[in-house]
């Protein structure tokens, strides 16, 4: 009977191939973000823009709120807004 904790090379050999099989999901999934970021920049949008919006749409709404609230506070006192 093996130890405790004690996992077989089958097992073993499972883990590693189900890990290496999820690295290679993530670089097709990776690749094709890509993809479409080029073709947004070839339809003439802005790509900094669309991963801003991406990452704004991820956050708490009232978090973001909060965030936003604070940066237009600092920005009107630096006189960069009304």
């Amino acid at each position: 009977m093996p130890e405790a904790g004690h996992n077989s090379d089958a097992q073993l050999k499972s883990i590693v191939e189900r890990v290496e099989n999820l690295n290679a999901q993530i670089k097709n999934l990776t690749d094709d973000r890509a993809d479409i970021f080029k073709e947004a920049a070839g339809n003439g949008f802005n790509v900094k823009a669309l991963r801003q919006i991406v990452s704004i749409r991820k956050q708490d709404k009232t978090k973001r709120e909060e965030a936003e609230a604070i940066l237009h506070r600092y920005m009107v006192a630096m006189g960069m807004a009304v």
